[in-house]
């Protein structure tokens, strides 16, 4: 016997929740796994490890693309080309062509991973610690991520390439932070 209160949200014990529609009672083990597995992929991405290995992986991608798009330049010139390639066959230049474009990709995209997970983890950590999700995590972490990249460089290149950082750290997040456009 139940009895409805007026205004009151039903409350129902753990593993009795009412099935949605088309699920029978046999599906319900099936969906308190489903529900388990979700909630554990839930915490694991926003985890900072996790975060920060996407943001690498990422960026590995990213660079590896740039570099990919960026290489097609490099063989406009056929006098350099003649000299640098001279006594080879088609495989052979085709082959040198694509190793030094491996090699490349490789180079930009893992700069581009370390920037990617450094600013990543660092962000995160800063958000972890004060609680909060606003847009002085971001400056934050690009200052601290701007300054570890220029540290061999001296103290004023170290302030410089902080203040950079956060200055486009900033504005990148200020423009993934704005409201949509109202279509009415």
């Amino acid at each position: 016997m139940s009895i409805s209160l007026p205004l009151v949200a039903p409350m129902f014990p753990a593993g009795r929740e009412p099935l949605p529609p088309g699920y029978t009672e046999e599906d319900r083990a099936q969906l308190m796994q489903a529900k388990k597995y979700q909630g554990w992929m839930g915490v694991a991405m926003e985890s900072c490890p996790v975060k920060t290995a996407i943001a690498g992986v990422g960026g590995l991608g990213i660079g590896a693309f740039f570099s990919l798009m960026s290489s097609s330049f490099a063989y406009e010139d056929p006098l350099l080309r003649q000299n640098t390639q001279a006594g080879m066959n088609n495989t052979q230049k085709a082959r040198e062509i694509f190793k030094e474009m491996g090699r490349g990709m490789w180079k930009t995209g893992k700069g581009f991973g370390k920037v990617g997970a450094l600013f990543a983890g660092i962000e995160c950590v800063i958000e972890g610690y004060r609680a909060k999700n606003d847009m002085v995590n971001p400056i934050a972490a690009g200052f601290v991520a701007g300054g570890v990249l220029a540290r061999n460089s001296g103290p004023k290149a170290v302030l410089g390439g902080g203040l950079a950082f956060a200055a486009f750290s900033a504005a990148i997040d200020l423009f993934m932070r704005r409201e949509p456009p109202d279509d009415d």
